[in-house]
């Protein structure tokens, strides 16, 4: 199947205007992205559910009959394989940035502490090292007054996935701030069971921590162009 669109899927505390950089680059290679706003992640609604971004997700997948390639960035690769679960027949291709999806029946970012129903961003203390080595005082700054609280029902939503089609969708994970040989470790350890089965997945190294999309645009949009 080829791809007509290509669809960018951010992670936790993200709008759409994350993918801007890589939106126009993409548009200089000829590629026809479309950032989505994820209910709850910049629309306001503070109640948003995790069914509510899928089904934001596939309605952006629905639009283009052509097919797309639905890129997952972070806790997002989970939305974009349940794109791929839901439209095995449209998706083409799924692209994980920096994360891998989670099995069926488990929670979809219960991570961090809820506050008065959202999940604040939590300062810089748990991504120390390698995640934001290359964001600097400044970009730090702008991302955390930037960032967008993630609704409880969101976070703490349970993922379901009901279609073993979804193993026949081809699978590029882009590894930022760990290696593709490290990936291929955690995948053949069993650390990542739903890309253990996969059919066809290629891991492909982009020099950044865990936001590319802030900090390598352009390096992340040729990958996203070419693969």
């Amino acid at each position: 199947m080829t791809a007509e669109q290509i669809v960018l899927l951010g992670g936790l505390w993200l709008d759409g205007s994350a993918w801007t950089g890589v939106e126009s680059e993409l548009g200089k290679r000829g590629r026809h992205a479309v950032p989505v706003t994820l209910p709850g992640q910049g629309d306001g609604n503070s109640s948003a559910t995790l069914a509510d971004q899928v089904t934001a997700v596939l309605a952006a997948v629905d639009a283009e009959p052509g097919g797309s390639v639905v890129v997952g960035h972070s806790v997002a690769c989970t939305l974009a394989w349940l794109a791929a679960d839901a439209r095995p027949g449209r998706v083409a291709k799924v692209v994980l940035i920096g994360g891998f999806p989670v099995s069926d029946g488990q929670p979809y970012a219960d991570f961090f502490e809820i506050t008065d129903g959202v999940m604040p961003f939590p300062g810089w203390e748990p991504f120390d090292g390698a995640d934001a080595a290359d964001l600097d005082e400044q970009a730090r700054r702008t991302f955390a007054a930037a960032a967008i609280p993630v609704p409880e029902g969101v976070a703490r939503g349970v993922v379901r996935l009901t279609d073993e089609r979804r193993f026949d969708v081809p699978v590029v994970v882009v590894c930022p701030e760990f290696t593709a040989a490290q990936a291929r470790e955690w995948i053949a350890e069993g650390e990542a069971p739903e890309l253990a089965r996969a059919k066809h997945v290629d891991l492909v190294d982009i020099d950044s921590g865990h936001w590319p999309m802030v900090t390598r645009p352009a390096e992340l949009a040729t990958i996203l162009a070419t693969v």
